[in-house]
């Protein structure tokens, strides 16, 4: 069985189209996947099927809607062919401890806490960055700003207060 080909000039219209519609079209796809790779090769795949059927498709302003289901029944092939990966054992795994933490929870800290600190005013910000996240001293961080010690102080101690007085932060200490 040979596998039809598309013509010179439904290449230049598919190519439009995928100029066109590729981000739109990743997005399903990323909606369809969590993994952004795993994303990116959905959309390849379906896109290599349309390619495929594109002098077949009788009218390409339906184009949009027979990728889409293509995109869903391609990631549903996936999905049914996946390689399960658990295995039966005559011992169960041990539970994780009373006192460990939430991941989950540890994450929408981090994520609170960001947001919290892209709400400050960008020399603020630059301050408690270098002085927390790159873990550098006062005088590192006043050399770096180009500012004296006392104003990395100054700036940073405000800063704190208003990370401590930020509505959202207060759920996650609670």
């Amino acid at each position: 069985m040979t596998t039809p080909v598309c013509t010179s000039a439904s290449t230049t219209q598919f190519t439009a189209y995928v100029r066109t519609k590729g981000p739109t079209l990743l997005r399903t796809a990323r909606s369809l996947t969590p993994n952004p790779a795993d994303a990116e090769d959905l959309l390849q795949t379906a896109l290599t099927k349309t390619y495929l059927a594109w002098d077949r498709i009788d009218d390409h302003r339906a184009v949009d809607g027979y990728v889409r289901r293509t995109l869903v029944n391609t990631r549903t092939s996936q999905w049914r062919k996946r390689k399960v990966d658990e295995f039966s054992t005559d011992e169960l795994p041990e539970p994780a401890p009373a006192g460990s933490p939430d991941l989950t929870e540890q994450q929408a800290q981090r994520d609170a806490l960001l947001r919290a600190i892209s709400r400050l005013p960008p020399r603020q910000r630059a301050m408690v960055v270098l002085r927390y996240y790159e873990d550098m001293s006062e005088a590192q961080t006043a050399e770096t700003m180009g500012v004296s010690i006392g104003t990395v102080k100054s700036a940073v101690s405000r800063a704190l207060g208003k990370l401590r007085d930020d509505p959202e932060l207060e759920l996650c200490v609670a």
